[in-house]
């Protein structure tokens, strides 16, 4: 969950729906697991312009909630290729 958390790609939607978080919850998470240095990186990441974190900043053509060198979830289970 912390690489997808991690992964600009991957929304707060898509973490939500197959794991059942909300986004204030991964941010707990994210705080509690990375480095103080390494989660304000990621936090001005996450809020910036260019960060496709929230679907209401995706373009309108990306349906898909991962990358495509991503593995597969299924069950909230990471399956082997």
């Amino acid at each position: 969950m912390i690489e997808m958390a991690w992964e600009d790609r991957t929304p707060f939607e898509a973490i939500k729906f197959q794991f059942k978080i909300l986004e204030s919850e991964v941010i707990e998470l994210m705080r509690t697991e990375l480095k103080p240095s390494s989660f304000r990186l990621w936090r001005k990441r996450v809020n910036s312009k260019v960060s496709q974190k929230h679907m209401m900043k995706r373009n309108h053509e990306i349906d898909r909630f991962k990358c495509t060198r991503q593995r597969t979830i299924s069950l909230n289970k990471i399956s082997k290729r």
